[in-house]
């Protein structure tokens, strides 16, 4: 069907319009459901309403021969790109030359209008002079926006070509730091609108970051740039970065087909892609194989790849296109740049390699570039991203030995941008060059309407939430604020900054739904185990790290189960988790790791509720550990023989299964489950010496402190000799632990700082200090003497925070001792001088869990005087004797 000719005689009857309008609209929707080829749809659209408002125009205002001089019509907008969905609006502008058109003219206009407006289009509309057109609008800046897209309809094609090549290119030249910031204020407002995220369970495929709305801005901003550098309307698309030019458009595409869809579906212009629609979308392989059912979490996970490329170069070019700053922010930029190192350089913000070619060649220097994004926080330049790109596959083999790469991830992993860097790497395929594990959750969606990120950005958000604890620990939190976010995340930000080993609970949360990129082993945490696997073969992380990051990915449900399904309250749910748990250590870095991932299934998950029973069971299970421990002892009558086996596996010699249970009988439960099989068995060798050597001593540097292992018979003073050589030779006790079996053997273990470096700079210094303190438990040297210079000089230092000094009894938690829980200023010496005074007083330490948090000791001990408890008199002059002390 063609449209009538004009007539002079009659009028243009509406129903040749809406037959013509709806049997072309007809048709290429019937194209639509065989092709799914949205892109064609727009331009048919386009091509037909085209068509419609030509011979209005022709009708009501005049044809080519009789048409008003110094007047056109054009399109503007998604109508002027030809990117016309199936309901969106149509966007028209009457331009007329130096002045406004005659009232004939208006009236002809209105007619035109409601002709459309009677097909059910929806006309959006205005008129301007070329005058008006040049200026810029900042209470309109969307029909300054708009002009970047205009097309000639009808009418005057000379004006047009003026408006064309000399006003809008005069305009963005005059004004274009102005519109450009607008521009990116707008999008900036639209994205807040969304979170700033693309993760949305039901995105809307117009507006939300990464969506169509985005890739107009990166198009108007490379249009300004070209217009305002040449006057050329180039096609925008050639002006983006090649490498991002490809996955763009692709991504346009998908999103074009899917709008087309949902229009459809919907009948309006809705661009929610509801839960349902995505299901329906799925089953027809829109935007992917028309024609094909995939699976909805398959499909979901290809829109987020797109998303991800629009965000991505919106990103790059909103960076480049930005104007410039207030003199203060230069002098910022300035001062960033002083980050330069000899790897690479900071120059606007940016980091820039000096040895691009040399990431084939040292794939280290690729983690040290990951190491300055995620210790400043500063986004790559795009030649040093180019470079990652190009060179990084060349790199052969496993890249990386094990200990180097575990050494320089791990410094990734604890500095507070890590999450950032870990999302360029895997924007860039380094993540999964080093561990291609990762691949498997790429974009991976969880379609269950509740985890609102993908796979990998979700393992992403708990490393960026758990650090935002250690920079929102200092800050005041209004505890009435009807947020509680700031209330927990300063508890739990305590609880982080206590850990020893941070790096271990970020690789955990990094890993600990990889399992869920196989589905076929059905359950993700059997998945994740499995790849964990192949990392560590990378990783070649210690014995004991190693079994610590398996148990957090084994248990990081357990937590989250008993506070939310478990009366928190009853003791049984504490006794039973704290079996899981066996360690404060364990017990903190698991009440972490479940803080964050609840945290990032979606911004409303972890409520107030769910935040405060997590720190109930958390406050609980501490309690219990603490003041259980001495109750719990091992009866290596019923000790299962795996366990033994092994330990007995592990030792360098070779010794029985009755030697191996006299050393352990009597042992707290707690020593069993916080040593590894090889740590016992290394214990036992310095037990099984002490015939010939009555003192064993082991001294092993941990990262940034040192742990010392002292095995040997029980005798008085002997906690106290051991913590006051330390003290003499100015170590800083940071955690002890002291443990006792039946047979009377002390197996006493104390992690401390070397505050002065002597050890680490001296190595034969390790030597005199061990000799010495085998010295001062013979009885050989005169501790004393050897402590009270360094010790009086260093404790003259004044505390930066002041800590009151508390002094607490219970002799009802543990059947066989009285616990007393000190709190007091850490200082050099301190845990000396307690000790001192339980030796003084006739106590025997059962048990020692010494902690130390900033410049505040907290110190539990289990004491016992000729085998039994404390009685009342022995407490209080303990206590007394305590206070004036310390």
């Amino acid at each position: 069907m063609s449209l009538p000719p004009i007539s002079g005689s009659s009028p243009l009857a509406l129903h040749d319009l809406t037959d013509y309008y709806a049997e072309h609209s007809q048709q290429i929707h019937k194209s639509f459901e065989n092709t799914k080829a949205g892109t064609a749809v727009l331009r048919a659209r386009s091509d037909l309403v085209d068509a419609l408002v030509d011979r209005l125009f022709r009708e009501f205002i005049g044809v080519e021969s009789q048409a008003p001089p110094h007047l056109c019509l054009l399109a503007l907008g998604g109508y002027g790109r030809r990117e016309l969905f199936p309901h969106s609006d149509v966007d028209l502008l009457l331009l007329s030359g130096d002045s406004n058109p005659s009232p004939k003219i208006n009236e002809a206009f209105a007619a035109l209008l409601r002709m459309l407006w009677d097909l059910r289009l929806k006309v959006g509309n205005s008129a301007h002079t070329l005058a008006e057109c040049g200026r810029l609008y900042r209470d309109n800046l969307e029909f300054n926006v708009s002009l970047l897209d205009v097309r000639f309809l009808a009418g005057d094609a000379e004006l047009y070509t003026r408006l064309r090549r000399s006003v809008i290119p005069r305009m963005v030249a005059r004004d274009k730091q102005d519109l450009v910031r607008n521009l990116i204020d707008l999008m900036a407002q639209r994205q807040a609108k969304y979170g700033n995220t693309i993760f949305h369970l039901e995105p809307n495929l117009k507006d939300t970051p990464g969506c169509l709305r985005d890739f107009h801005v990166c198009r108007w901003l490379a249009r300004i740039e070209e217009l305002e550098k040449s006057g050329e309307w180039r096609p925008p698309e050639e002006l983006w970065p090649e490498r991002d030019r490809e996955a763009a458009r692709r991504a346009f595409t998908f999103l074009a087909d899917a709008r087309c869809f949902l229009h459809y579906l919907y009948g309006r212009d809705d661009n929610q892609l509801s839960y349902d629609a995505q299901a329906k979308a799925a089953a027809q392989g829109v935007g992917v194989r028309p024609g094909e059912n995939l699976d909805a979490a398959d499909w979901m996970r290809i829109y987020f790849q797109q998303a991800r490329a629009i965000q991505q170069l919106t990103s790059q070019l909103v960076d480049e296109s930005a104007p410039a700053r207030s003199a203060l922010f230069a002098l910022y930029q300035d001062w960033r740049s002083r980050l330069s190192n000899a790897d690479f350089s900071v120059i606007r913000g940016r980091i820039f390699a000096r040895h691009p070619t040399a990431f084939a060649e040292d794939p280290l220097l690729v983690l040290r570039l990951f190491e300055m994004v995620a210790r400043h926080g500063l986004p790559l330049s795009r030649e040093t991203e180019k470079q990652v790109e190009a060179e990084l596959p060349r790199a052969g083999g496993a890249m990386v030995d094990p200990p180097q790469l575990w050494e320089h991830f791990r410094r990734i992993l604890i500095l507070p941008y890590a999450a950032e860097a870990l999302r360029q790497m895997h924007r860039l395929g380094a993540l999964t060059r080093f561990f291609p594990e990762f691949h498997a959750i790429d974009s991976l969606v969880i379609r269950d309407f509740y985890h609102r990120y993908t796979v990998d950005e979700h393992s992403f958000m708990t490393l960026e939430y758990l650090h935002r604890l250690l920079r929102t620990k200092s800050q005041p939190v209004n505890a009435q604020s009807p947020e509680a976010g700031g209330v927990w995340m300063r508890k739990f930000g305590e609880i982080l900054s206590e850990i020893e080993q941070p790096e271990l609970l970020y690789l955990t949360l990094l890993f600990h739904d990889v399992g869920k990129g196989f589905p076929e082993l059905g359950d993700h945490i059997v998945g994740s185990l499995q790849a964990l696997e192949g990392i560590q073969s990378r990783l070649g992380l210690s014995e004991a790290d190693w079994e610590t990051v398996q148990f957090l990915i084994a248990s990081h449900l357990e937590m989250s189960a008993a506070s939310q399904r478990r009366d928190v309250f009853d003791p049984e749910t504490v006794r039973d988790f704290a079996k899981v748990v066996g360690t404060t250590e364990r017990l903190k870095m698991l009440c972490l790791l479940t803080y964050a991932d609840i945290h990032a299934v979606n911004p409303e998950a972890l409520t107030p509720w769910k935040a405060e029973l997590l720190w109930q069971l958390y406050a609980a299970t501490a309690n219990f550990l603490t003041r259980s421990v001495d109750d719990e002892r091992v009866s290596m009558g019923a000790a299962p023989s795996e366990e033994l086996g092994q330990v007995l596996t592990a030792l360098q010699s070779a010794a029985s299964v009755e030697e191996l249970r006299a050393f352990l009988d009597g042992f707290p439960r707690r020593y069993t489950a916080m040593h590894t099989a090889s740590q016992i068995a290394g214990h036992f060798e310095l037990a099984r010496r002490l015939g010939s050597e009555p003192i064993g001593v082991e001294l092993e540097a941990r990262n940034e402190r040192f742990e010392l292992v002292v095995v040997t018979a029980d005798r008085p003073y002997l906690f106290a000799s051991i913590t006051g050589t330390l003290a003499a030779w100015g170590m800083s006790i940071v955690k002890a632990e002291a443990f006792a079996n039946a047979a009377g053997i002390i197996l006493d273990t104390f992690n401390f700082v070397d505050l002065h470096r002597t050890l680490e700079l001296n190595p034969s210094e390790k030597d005199r200090f061990t000799q010495n303190l085998k010295d001062v438990l013979k009885g050989d040297l005169n501790l004393q003497k050897l402590i009270s210079g360094r010790v009086r000089a260093e404790a003259e230092t004044r505390p930066k925070v002041e800590v009151s000094t508390r002094v607490r009894f219970d002799s009802q938690s543990s059947s066989h001792s009285t616990l007393l829980e000190l709190v007091a200023q850490d200082r050099p010496g301190l845990l000396f001088d307690i000790s001192s005074v339980l030796a003084d007083q006739g106590c025997n330490i059962e048990v020692a869990l010494i902690d130390t948090e900033g410049q505040r000791a907290i110190d539990v001990f289990y004491l016992t005087a000729h085998g039994a408890k404390l009685d009342e008199a022995a407490r209080k002059a303990l206590g007394e004797t305590l206070r004036q002390r310390l």
